[in-house]
Protein backbone atom coordinates (compact mmCIF):
# COMPACT_ATOMS: atom_id res chain seq x y z
CA UNK A 1 0.00 0.00 0.00
CA UNK A 2 1.29 3.51 -1.28
CA UNK A 3 2.09 5.57 1.89
CA UNK A 4 0.37 9.00 1.20
CA UNK A 5 2.11 12.44 3.13
CA UNK A 6 -0.02 15.52 4.09
CA UNK A 7 1.42 18.51 3.06
CA UNK A 8 2.91 21.04 6.11
CA UNK A 9 -0.44 22.90 5.31
CA UNK A 10 -3.06 20.15 5.79
CA UNK A 11 -4.54 21.53 9.59
CA UNK A 12 -4.76 24.88 7.90
CA UNK A 13 -6.66 23.47 4.51
CA UNK A 14 -8.70 21.11 6.68
CA UNK A 15 -10.54 24.14 8.22
CA UNK A 16 -11.72 25.65 4.79
CA UNK A 17 -13.06 22.33 4.02
CA UNK A 18 -11.30 22.10 0.52
CA UNK A 19 -11.91 19.35 -2.26
CA UNK A 20 -8.87 16.93 -1.33
CA UNK A 21 -6.34 15.73 -3.77
CA UNK A 22 -3.60 14.03 -4.51
CA UNK A 23 0.03 14.57 -6.39
CA UNK A 24 3.32 13.16 -5.95
CA UNK A 25 2.17 11.86 -3.06
CA UNK A 26 1.07 14.11 -1.12
CA UNK A 27 -2.35 14.77 -0.02
CA UNK A 28 -3.49 18.74 -1.49
CA UNK A 29 -6.42 20.55 -1.24
CA UNK A 30 -7.42 20.85 -5.04
CA UNK A 31 -10.16 23.41 -4.98
CA UNK A 32 -10.56 25.94 -1.92
CA UNK A 33 -14.22 27.20 -1.39
CA UNK A 34 -13.60 30.06 -3.77
CA UNK A 35 -12.72 33.56 -4.07
CA UNK A 36 -13.37 34.39 -7.62
CA UNK A 37 -11.47 37.57 -9.32
CA UNK A 38 -10.31 38.39 -5.77
CA UNK A 39 -7.45 35.95 -7.10
CA UNK A 40 -6.32 37.96 -9.90
CA UNK A 41 -5.51 40.53 -6.71
CA UNK A 42 -4.10 38.87 -4.36
CA UNK A 43 -3.51 34.73 -3.99
CA UNK A 44 -1.90 32.04 -2.05
CA UNK A 45 -1.46 28.68 -2.68
CA UNK A 46 0.13 25.27 -1.58
CA UNK A 47 2.75 23.67 -3.63
CA UNK A 48 4.47 21.59 -1.20
CA UNK A 49 3.75 18.74 -2.83
CA UNK A 50 6.40 18.88 -5.75
CA UNK A 51 9.67 16.48 -5.64
CA UNK A 52 12.35 18.54 -4.88
CA UNK A 53 16.18 17.74 -3.39
CA UNK A 54 19.36 19.56 -2.21
CA UNK A 55 22.92 18.66 -2.68
CA UNK A 56 25.97 20.84 -1.86
CA UNK A 57 30.18 20.27 -1.88
CA UNK A 58 32.80 21.58 -3.98
CA UNK A 59 32.15 19.44 -7.17
CA UNK A 60 28.01 19.84 -6.71
CA UNK A 61 28.27 22.33 -9.97
CA UNK A 62 30.27 19.89 -12.07
CA UNK A 63 28.17 17.19 -10.85
CA UNK A 64 24.94 18.36 -11.70
CA UNK A 65 26.62 19.55 -15.52
CA UNK A 66 27.13 15.91 -15.91
CA UNK A 67 23.73 14.50 -15.17
CA UNK A 68 22.65 17.72 -17.90
CA UNK A 69 20.99 19.79 -15.47
CA UNK A 70 21.21 23.56 -16.20
CA UNK A 71 23.41 24.89 -13.65
CA UNK A 72 23.13 28.48 -12.70
CA UNK A 73 25.97 30.80 -13.30
CA UNK A 74 26.15 32.86 -10.01
CA UNK A 75 25.37 32.36 -6.29
CA UNK A 76 22.03 33.58 -5.32
CA UNK A 77 20.23 33.30 -9.09
CA UNK A 78 18.03 30.32 -10.31
CA UNK A 79 16.88 29.34 -13.90
CA UNK A 80 14.08 26.86 -14.91
CA UNK A 81 14.18 23.52 -15.60
CA UNK A 82 11.85 21.25 -18.35
CA UNK A 83 8.40 20.79 -16.69
CA UNK A 84 8.68 23.89 -14.94
CA UNK A 85 10.67 22.83 -12.32
CA UNK A 86 13.57 25.35 -10.56
CA UNK A 87 17.42 24.97 -9.71
CA UNK A 88 18.13 27.55 -7.67
CA UNK A 89 22.31 28.49 -6.54
CA UNK A 90 22.16 29.52 -2.85
CA UNK A 91 25.92 29.30 -2.59
CA UNK A 92 29.23 29.42 -4.37
CA UNK A 93 28.28 25.21 -4.02
CA UNK A 94 25.00 24.26 -2.58
CA UNK A 95 22.14 23.85 -5.10
CA UNK A 96 18.53 23.64 -4.27
CA UNK A 97 16.22 21.75 -6.94
CA UNK A 98 12.22 21.81 -7.64
CA UNK A 99 10.17 19.68 -10.16
CA UNK A 100 7.38 21.30 -11.74
CA UNK A 101 3.96 19.45 -12.17
CA UNK A 102 5.53 17.46 -15.97
CA UNK A 103 9.38 17.79 -14.74
CA UNK A 104 11.45 15.01 -13.25
CA UNK A 105 14.99 16.17 -12.83
CA UNK A 106 15.13 16.94 -9.42
CA UNK A 107 13.81 13.42 -8.36
CA UNK A 108 16.53 11.82 -10.60
CA UNK A 109 18.85 13.84 -9.15
CA UNK A 110 18.05 12.50 -5.84
CA UNK A 111 18.03 8.54 -6.97
CA UNK A 112 21.47 9.06 -8.95
CA UNK A 113 22.94 10.71 -5.83
CA UNK A 114 21.52 8.53 -3.42
CA UNK A 115 24.04 9.08 -0.64
CA UNK A 116 26.27 11.18 -2.12
CA UNK A 117 29.45 10.74 -4.47
CA UNK A 118 32.94 12.15 -5.17
CA UNK A 119 32.44 16.13 -3.69
CA UNK A 120 28.98 15.70 -3.65
CA UNK A 121 26.62 15.30 -0.20
CA UNK A 122 23.10 15.25 -0.34
CA UNK A 123 20.94 17.95 1.04
CA UNK A 124 17.27 16.86 2.24
CA UNK A 125 14.83 19.03 1.59
CA UNK A 126 11.45 18.53 2.29
CA UNK A 127 10.41 22.45 2.69
CA UNK A 128 6.75 23.92 2.71
CA UNK A 129 6.04 25.55 -1.37
CA UNK A 130 4.15 28.44 -1.51
CA UNK A 131 2.80 30.11 -4.45
CA UNK A 132 1.97 33.88 -4.18
CA UNK A 133 0.63 35.82 -6.97
CA UNK A 134 -1.57 38.83 -7.67
CA UNK A 135 -1.56 42.30 -8.30
CA UNK A 136 -1.11 43.03 -4.50
CA UNK A 137 1.88 40.55 -4.21
CA UNK A 138 4.17 43.52 -3.61
CA UNK A 139 2.33 44.85 -0.49
CA UNK A 140 2.11 41.85 1.40
CA UNK A 141 5.78 41.48 0.84
CA UNK A 142 6.38 44.81 1.90
CA UNK A 143 4.45 43.77 5.17
CA UNK A 144 6.40 40.67 5.61
CA UNK A 145 9.66 41.65 4.53
CA UNK A 146 12.52 44.29 4.54
CA UNK A 147 13.82 43.22 0.83
CA UNK A 148 11.79 45.38 -1.99
CA UNK A 149 10.89 42.48 -4.07
CA UNK A 150 9.12 44.99 -6.62
CA UNK A 151 12.82 45.88 -8.01
CA UNK A 152 13.54 42.08 -7.85
CA UNK A 153 14.03 41.45 -12.16
CA UNK A 154 12.32 37.88 -12.83
CA UNK A 155 14.20 38.18 -16.14
CA UNK A 156 17.52 38.29 -14.29
CA UNK A 157 16.86 35.03 -12.22
CA UNK A 158 17.99 36.52 -8.68
CA UNK A 159 17.00 33.67 -5.49
CA UNK A 160 16.57 35.75 -2.15
CA UNK A 161 17.40 34.43 1.19
CA UNK A 162 16.04 36.55 3.47
CA UNK A 163 13.12 36.52 6.49
CA UNK A 164 9.72 36.94 6.16
CA UNK A 165 8.01 37.60 9.71
CA UNK A 166 10.69 35.62 11.37
CA UNK A 167 10.53 32.57 9.13
CA UNK A 168 13.84 32.28 7.16
CA UNK A 169 12.58 31.57 3.37
CA UNK A 170 13.71 31.43 -0.03
CA UNK A 171 11.72 33.78 -2.71
CA UNK A 172 12.14 33.83 -6.12
CA UNK A 173 10.24 36.15 -8.85
CA UNK A 174 8.27 34.37 -11.81
CA UNK A 175 5.19 34.87 -13.85
CA UNK A 176 1.27 34.13 -13.78
CA UNK A 177 -1.48 34.62 -16.10
CA UNK A 178 0.79 38.15 -16.59
CA UNK A 179 0.25 39.41 -13.23
CA UNK A 180 3.32 39.01 -10.15
CA UNK A 181 4.27 35.90 -9.38
CA UNK A 182 6.73 34.60 -6.16
CA UNK A 183 7.69 31.24 -5.30
CA UNK A 184 8.86 30.88 -1.48
CA UNK A 185 10.35 28.17 0.29
CA UNK A 186 10.25 28.22 4.28
CA UNK A 187 11.06 25.16 6.84
CA UNK A 188 8.05 22.81 7.33
CA UNK A 189 8.11 23.39 11.08
CA UNK A 190 7.01 27.17 10.70
CA UNK A 191 4.89 26.60 7.75
CA UNK A 192 1.53 26.55 10.41
CA UNK A 193 2.51 29.61 11.58
CA UNK A 194 3.73 30.89 8.24
CA UNK A 195 0.73 30.45 6.41
CA UNK A 196 -1.68 31.25 9.13
CA UNK A 197 -0.01 34.93 9.05
CA UNK A 198 0.40 35.33 5.29
CA UNK A 199 -2.99 34.64 4.31
CA UNK A 200 -4.30 36.83 6.88
CA UNK A 201 -2.87 39.78 5.67
CA UNK A 202 -3.82 38.52 2.38
CA UNK A 203 -7.84 38.53 3.05
CA UNK A 204 -7.07 42.17 4.33
CA UNK A 205 -5.71 43.23 1.13
CA UNK A 206 -8.66 41.57 -0.60
CA UNK A 207 -7.43 38.51 -1.65
CA UNK A 208 -7.35 34.73 -0.18
CA UNK A 209 -6.48 31.13 -0.37
CA UNK A 210 -7.30 29.04 -4.21
CA UNK A 211 -6.32 25.38 -4.27
CA UNK A 212 -3.53 23.39 -6.88
CA UNK A 213 -6.49 23.46 -9.32
CA UNK A 214 -5.30 25.10 -12.26
CA UNK A 215 -1.29 25.33 -11.52
CA UNK A 216 -0.75 21.61 -11.75
CA UNK A 217 -1.05 20.41 -14.91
Amino acid sequence: MNYIRNTPLHAAFSALQPTWGESHGMRIASRVAGIGAAAEVLALADLSCLPKTGLKGPLAAQWLATQGVPVPPEANTWTALPGDGVIARLGRSEFFLEDGASGGMAAQARTVLGTGADGVYPVIRQDCGIVLSGQRANELLVQTCNVNFAEVDAAKGTAVMTQMIGVGVLVIRTALRQVPCYRIWCDPTFAQYFWETVSEIAVELGGGVIGTEGLLK
